[in-house]
């Protein structure tokens, strides 16, 4: 992890892999000639003195494009290829044969997973979402869950290098080791994994799941395991493009407005209230802004607190927080407060995944002297981004994929009913601050919680998507909306051994001089 020097903070590192588009395509020419009957349309033979990136070179990538873009829209866009359990050779004999309808892709050549309920593909690669419903597949066995079973996969470029003290770990799967030989099936932050690398380009399928008993609406991990095998030896290469390599980025200081805030002060990243970590640990002291967006509520003033431990951050509060939004600044992170969500950043790998942010008072709007609804503050958009939900979610997740990015923020505790109402499903493109919700008290049920946004990051790593610590990003975009920087106070509700567990040597000399420092 990076080190901030005073209060800065840092981009994060991120690593580009090197693809091997020629194996890609042996892996495709094997797999089309399955089916001798439509080999035939396929061109391998490349044009040699192009560029090896250039997709002129693999005609039989750009014949498969066309053939599964109707299916998979946009999937020539992606810069890796595409893995999807969809037997394009199948697909491409039954039509000729007349067995398929123009612009259909059955369950039968998806090894009776149902149509992909998302599938997004762009210069760092592609996610895909596909089900199978209880009952389905021939030869599955039965199992308690009553609903369909969602499968992820991914394909990524790009590979956030975090401080994992969980990742590379995991076990094989004796009957996958001669198709996918460093392929490892492991359970972090309540999802079973299964990682493997092909083509050099890093691939994880997971599945949600819970370590514990089958029961009829909730799914147990060994219940998954069937599904995503399954879905691993059914996947074929369904399509992509080459393009020019991708580059490494290291980590450099993040911008921030050179001018100061009046009034905006926050305590620092990992400094959350004693004693609320999982078994009373600390918090990570992470100093990094993951990515420059837009900050997710529509209006200032907002305020990053505790939800769950409100009250006791009262009781601590000193004359630190005296000034025109008392009650609201210092911001403090709580990323690591004690749930039992699995967070690998987290000592223990248990914390609150996220931050929790409530907007300002309810004031009278500036324009035509409106009243402010207080139930109707906005949540906006901090990416141009496609938005990852399924209909009655109360969480939305926004995806952003680009040649420098690949990495998720989610919403929480948002009203389902309204969302639904308001198309905000898979698949949707959101523009970077646009409106798409409200700030809700959604947890399960209305009036669950208090109303406030709960806010988190995911990036992608060799593990799948992991939470990252979002205090920092969250900083720097608060910053921007109010054009000032804000200061950094404390740390005062932990010590600096509460924080250090989660620093390498060099961060614990600067927390030492950050200390030595304060009053």
């Amino acid at each position: 992890m990076a080190v901030a020097l005073a209060d800065e903070f840092r981009t994060p590192v991120v690593s580009a892999v090197r693809i091997d588009w020629r194996v890609a395509l042996d892996q495709l020419r094997t797999e089309i000639n399955t089916r001798p009957a439509i080999a035939s349309n396929f061109t391998f033979s490349g044009q040699r003195r192009l560029p090896a990136h250039d997709p002129r070179t693999m005609p039989a990538l750009l014949q498969l494009n066309a053939v599964t873009s109707p299916i998979f829209a946009g999937i020539g866009r992606s810069r890796v290829p595409v893995l999807l359990p969809f037997d394009t050779a199948a697909f491409l004999e039954a039509a000729r044969t007349g067995g398929v309808p123009a612009g259909l892709s059955p369950t039968r050549f998806q090894a009776d997973f149902r149509p992909a309920d998302l599938f997004d593909a762009g210069p760092a690669g592609y996610d895909a979402v596909f089900s199978l419903e209880p009952g389905a597949g021939d030869g599955m066995p039965q199992r308690i869950f009553a609903k369909p079973v969602e499968v992820q996969i991914t394909g990524s470029s790009l590979i956030y290098d975090i401080s994992d003290p969980f990742g590379g770990k995991g076990e094989p799967v004796k009957s996958l080791v001669a198709e996918f030989p460093d392929l490892r099936r492991f359970i972090r932050e309540g999802h079973v994994r299964y990682a493997f690398t092909r083509f050099g380009v890093p691939y994880v399928v997971s599945i949600q799941c819970l370590d514990s008993t089958p029961r009829a609406r909730r799914l147990a991990c060994r219940e998954a395991y069937p599904v995503a095998e399954r879905f691993l030896k059914a996947l074929r290469v369904a399509g992509g493009l080459p393009s020019r390599p991708h580059m490494d980025m290291s980590s450099s200081i993040a911008e921030r407005p050179p001018q100061r805030s009046p009034d905006f002060s926050y305590r620092p990243a990992g400094d959350i209230i004693a004693n609320t970590g999982f078994r009373k640990h600390g918090g990570r002291a992470d100093f990094t802004a993951y990515s420059q967006i837009r900050f997710p509520l529509e209006k200032a003033p907002a305020f990053a607190h505790s939800q769950s431990f409100m009250k006791r951050r009262a009781r601590e509060k000193t004359d630190e927080a005296a000034g025109s939004h008392a009650a609201g600044y210092p911001w403090q992170d709580n990323f690591c407060e004690a749930r039992n969500f699995g967070v690998g950043q987290c000592a223990g790998g248990f914390g609150h995944q996220g931050q929790d942010i409530r907007p300002g008072e309810c004031t009278v709007a500036s324009v035509a002297g409106d009243k402010c609804d207080p139930k109707q503050q906005g949540v906006v958009a901090v990416r141009d981004s496609v938005v990852i939900r399924s209909p009655k979610q109360q969480a939305v997740t926004l995806q952003v994929n680009s040649r420098t990015e690949h990495i998720r923020f989610r919403y929480m505790h948002m009203n389902p009913v309204s969302l639904d109402a308001d198309g905000v499903v898979n698949g949707r493109l959101v523009a970077e601050g646009e409106k798409f919700g409200v700030v809700s008290n959604y947890l399960d049920y209305p009036n669950g919680t208090s109303r406030h946004l709960h806010f988190d990051v995911q990036v992608f790593t060799r593990d799948g998507w992991l939470w990252v610590n979002p205090y920092v990003t969250l900083i720097s975009a608060y910053e921007r909306l109010i054009r000032g920087r804000g200061r950094e106070t404390g740390p005062r509700a932990t010590s600096a051994s509460a924080v250090a567990h989660a620093l390498p040597e060099d961060a614990l000399r600067h927390l030492d001089a950050r200390q030595g420092g304060e009053n």
